[in-house]
């Protein structure tokens, strides 16, 4: 496929609207060509794609997830347009300073056209302000993005009547409604979950192969012009090797060199941290699959397909790689649209710290921390235990407000979208929700990092000690959130032994520790 912005960088399908039209918006994250809106063509209808100033920024978004959305979108466009269906995209470069539903409103009335259809948004205010289209004398009529595997239908009657909603419950009910890694009745290997044995280190001598590149979409000239009208933060040193998919022949490239390549080891080095190798073994798909390019029960399908006529794959690999997709993606989706809008304002220890500045560049001497900063800004993404446990620990342990922590999740991060980024940030991270998601804080000290990768070999900081000049901040930080949070933590069952822990510490240890840490707090830019 020659590069679509060589060719045509400024793209924009031309706007046929008979009157009695109906208009169809796309969203930039429903990029679903299997979608049964476009199975035929209706002369009838004229589909609607907007590149919106408001949209690309309501965060300080990532330069490499501006251009990758907007490069997809028009992509998407283009190949719908030349299959024959009727088009209007409105291009940023247009200069307008509407949002999206303004814009769409607008095209509407200038036209005479009463009636919209649009697929139901992942995102709760998307959906909140779409919906004012009625208001405005619009009739409007939602359909299903045709993407998920499960429903908020099926999450309510699957927990109706219970008091915790367990992912595991979840993920097991939809194993065995799809038959994914069955056997039977049974799951394949006789087990439903191998999650254990998916926490390895990486060795000394061993070097994962370098992220493929697929054929790039994405010019210099595209970069610099989108750079140039939104605010944004990270890098595009190169566009000639974006290294993310945006059309789904480059999603599945991606996908089938990783099967062949990365899927064996997945498993064993998932949480795996290190200086190494920014990809690791993970597939690098979740930007195609939130922005819909493809389609998740397919993506399972796939990988279960190469595990069973590849028998020396592994199976702790295949079963973890589906449990994220079947299990974890779906039922963030479904937790977030149960759980929404009050979950976006939760905030169960009241922490109100700002981000350090060094969140924005990566500039401390914590390594965990500036790598794991430094990958994201350069590459506009970190695996999960990089942004659990080593960002989302640091904030957590430094009482940083979650709508800091969210914001810039949500921005620096190219497969970030609010329906998955704030289940996870808020809650799986943040426990900003009180342990309604995560049964307990995701925190720890320095002892995990050491134990999980290499960042402490190379940092300035001393992983062992808790109150000398060069302790690793993580030490006292996480004792002193333990000790500064007990009335809201140690009923929990989990933490029985953290808090035994700290008991057992004398006077004098455990005033050293508040020092400690009230003076890394103090001058958090620093660290």
């Amino acid at each position: 496929m020659a590069p679509f912005f060589c060719l045509n960088f400024f793209f924009q399908p031309t706007l046929t609207l008979p009157m009695g039209n109906t208009l169809r918006l796309i969203l930039g994250d429903q990029l679903n060509a299997q979608h049964s809106w476009f199975s035929t063509v209706d002369n009838h209808i004229t589909y609607v794609m907007i590149e919106s100033r408001e949209e690309g920024s309501y965060a300080p978004h990532h330069i490499q997830k501006v251009t990758g959305i907007f490069s997809a979108m028009r992509q998407f466009a283009q190949s719908l347009q030349s299959s024959g269906h009727h088009f209007y995209y409105h291009s940023i470069l247009d200069g307008s300073e509407p949002n999206l539903r303004t814009i769409l409103a607008e095209l509407a009335q200038k036209k005479g056209i009463k009636h919209i259809e649009l697929q139901e948004p992942d995102e709760w205010r998307l959906r909140e302000d779409l919906e004012k289209l009625q208001d405005e004398g619009f009739e409007i009529s939602w359909y299903s993005s045709e993407h998920f595997i499960s429903s908020s239908d099926e999450f309510q009657r699957l927990f109706k009547g219970k008091k915790t909603f367990l992912m595991e419950t979840f993920y097991r009910a939809l194993r065995k409604r799809t038959g994914l890694l069955m056997d039977g009745k049974q799951p394949v290997g006789g087990k439903w979950n191998y999650d254990a044995q998916n926490r390895k280190k990486l060795p000394k001598d061993h070097l994962p192969p370098p992220p493929f590149l697929p054929s790039t979409d994405v010019s210099k000239e595209f970069a610099d012009a989108m750079a140039a009208k939104l605010p944004t933060i990270g890098k595009l040193e190169d566009p000639m090797h974006f290294y993310w998919p945006t059309t789904p022949a480059q999603a599945w490239e991606i996908f089938d060199h990783w099967l062949q390549y990365g899927l064996h080891s997945f498993g064993d080095y998932q949480d795996a941290l290190t200086t190494k190798s920014w990809s690791l073994y993970h597939s690098r798909i979740s930007f195609a699959l939130n922005t819909k390019m493809i389609q998740p029960l397919e993506v399972c399908q796939r990988v279960e397909t190469f595990y069973r006529t590849n028998p020396e794959v592994p199976l702790n690999a295949v079963e973890g790689f589906i449990r994220q997709i079947l299990g974890w993606r779906e039922f963030m989706r479904c937790v977030y649209w149960h759980r929404m809008p009050e979950f976006a304002s939760e905030n169960f220890f009241e922490f109100d710290r700002k981000l350090p500045q060094w969140f924005w560049n990566g500039e401390t001497k914590m390594k965990c921390l500036s790598h794991t900063i430094g990958q994201s800004l350069n590459h506009g993404y970190a695996h999960h235990i990089q942004r659990l446990m080593v960002t989302g620990n640091f904030a957590l342990l430094a009482g940083i407000d979650p709508d800091e922590v969210d914001l810039w999740y949500l921005g620096i991060y190219i497969d970030a979208f609010e329906w998955v980024e704030i289940t996870n940030t808020r809650g799986m991270s943040q426990y900003a929700d009180g342990g309604w998601i995560a049964t307990k804080p995701y925190v720890s000290t320095a002892n995990y990092m050491k134990k999980m990768g290499d960042y402490c070999d190379q940092c300035h900081y001393n992983p062992k000690t808790k109150t000398d000049d060069d302790s690793c901040p993580f030490n006292a930080l996480y004792w002193n959130f333990f000790d500064s949070q007990r009335d809201k933590l140690q009923s929990n069952f989990r933490l029985g032994m953290v808090y035994r822990t700290y008991d057992k510490m004398n006077i004098t240890v455990k005033a050293g520790i508040r020092e400690k840490a009230q003076s890394l707090l103090d001058n958090i830019n620093a660290l």
